[in-house]
């Protein structure tokens, strides 16, 4: 059996204990306990969530041997964590099989020093300051989930599902896997490799006008797309609309399609196995010479460099 503990803190995310309800997906599906979660604290009793919401926890000195640790964020990750919760995690970088931060519990880890020159991600809102704070951690803010040897890091708090997911498959298999993310009606596993960002929400047009637009790009990225064409969606002047479209997105036609390819063009990449010319052309890239520079640009990365991201943790 999985022995599977929640170290939790004061202010704690209620949204982190959804993540348990995959082990006990997991159980249902393998018809067996395979997994036994448990709720810890430092000193034990109750706990109350950002919410307000209590719950009650056991005591760490009662935890013994868990297999996994599952180490709860909250909204305030800037906020020193205690000496004790700090020894507890560098106690479980000795004993247990695999460290989880969820969400901005990463900040405990890396507090901690277990996230020390290992990769790892955590809410993009947190990112930075997770970056200047803790400069030993290789932080990735534009990924869903990152494992790095025995280290778990997610994304916001949707993303942990996907982490626990994942975690999941790595014990039970892909197919079990499949069946828990069915049974929780969750309705695409997401690898750890892709992005936590849309870009259609990032641009979140006002009007119905731009926002048609948009859909019309995002659903045509093979094409030219000119400020021309997209201005006859929207039935607009070219120039009324290129006004229009900079006002509500906060940027210009041109600079937005650019990044609806880069989002097009990395959610193949990570999702399918259509070659990387192939990829550059449904996405409207030249070739793929100019994918990978427009990816550079955008990303720091190379196309092929997150395919094997992609490949290595799905």
């Amino acid at each position: 059996m999985h022995r599977v503990g929640y170290l939790i803190t004061e202010g704690f995310q209620v949204m982190s204990l959804a993540t348990q309800s995959v082990f006990e997906f997991a159980n249902l599906v393998a018809g067996e306990p395979v997994y036994r979660v448990q709720n810890f604290s430092v000193g034990g009793g109750t706990v109350r969530s950002s919410l307000g919401l209590c719950i009650d926890t056991q005591p760490l000195e009662a935890a013994g041997l868990a297999d996994t640790w599952m180490v709860v964020g909250t909204l305030t990750p800037l906020t020193p964590a205690s000496e004790e919760v700090l020894n507890s995690v560098r106690g479980f970088m000795q004993q247990a099989r695999r460290v989880a931060g969820v969400c901005t519990g990463g900040f405990i880890l890396a507090a901690a020093g277990a996230l020390d020159r290992r990769r790892a991600t955590t809410h993009w809102s947190f990112a930075r300051a997770m970056r200047e704070r803790y400069p030993q951690v290789a932080v990735e803010d534009d990924r869903i989930f990152i494992v790095d040897g025995p280290v778990w890091t997610s994304a916001g708090m949707t993303a942990a599902l996907d982490m626990a997911l994942g975690m999941v498959e790595k014990d039970l298999g892909a197919d079990l896997a499949r069946s828990v993310a069915h049974r929780l009606v969750m309705h695409q596993r997401r690898s750890g490799g892709q992005s936590q960002h849309s870009e259609l929400l990032t641009l979140s047009a006002k009007s119905d006008r731009i926002q048609s637009a948009l859909e019309y790009a995002r659903q045509h990225l093979s094409l030219p797309l000119s400020v021309e064409e997209l201005a006859e969606v929207a039935h607009l002047s070219p120039r009324q609309f290129t006004r229009v479209f900079t006002a509500e997105t906060g940027q210009p036609p041109a600079k937005a399609i650019e990044k609806l390819r880069l989002e097009g063009a990395r959610l193949m990449i990570e999702q399918t196995r259509h070659s990387l010319e192939e990829v550059a052309r449904q996405n409207g890239f030249r070739d793929r010479r100019h994918m990978r520079e427009v990816f550079m640009r955008g990303f720091g990365v190379a196309p092929a460099a997150i395919r094997r991201d992609a490949r290595r943790v799905s």
